[in-house]
């Protein structure tokens, strides 16, 4: 089946992307997630949109994703939340408070979209955060959470 990316998908592609996969992956996770349309003649107008729309938010080369990798990782980003008294949070740490705490800190504009965690953030303490930049450029955030 072909379908029309609306939002980066690892390992299949980027927002805008016409690709060809499996009809069960496309009708029972993509489209019903909102990652997907499926993909029409007419779709093409939504393809163009949605391009534009990637260009925008876009880092455009490596060099500057290096740029502002090098500017995240001189960061350093302290989340105040609720905790309980063994030091587990009510609740988790999402990528929208990661991203609001980055430019709190002064850091870059990152997307929520771009920041990935291994697991839930469910504990006081320092962790690590991954924030995909570029296809070829990664950057790794140090996130303290503290009690407040």
């Amino acid at each position: 089946m072909k379908i029309i990316l609306k939002g980066e998908v690892s390992g299949l592609g980027a927002a805008g992307d016409v690709v060809e996969v499996k009809d069960g992956y496309a009708r029972n996770y993509l489209i019903p997630n909102g990652l997907a349309i499926r993909w029409t003649r007419g779709g093409e107008k939504d393809v163009a949109q949605i391009r534009r729309g990637r260009k925008l938010r876009e880092i455009a080369s490596v060099e500057q994703a290096n740029a502002v990798k090098s500017e995240l990782e001189g960061v350093q980003v302290r989340l105040s939340t609720r905790a309980g008294a063994s030091g587990r949070l009510f609740g988790a740490v999402t990528p929208a408070d990661i991203a609001t705490a980055i430019k709190a800190a002064g850091g870059p504009d990152v997307d929520k979209r771009r920041i990935e965690l291994s697991a839930p953030i469910k504990s006081l303490g320092a962790h690590q955060v991954s924030v995909r930049l570029h296809p070829e450029v990664d950057a790794k955030v140090g996130v303290e959470v503290v009690a407040g």
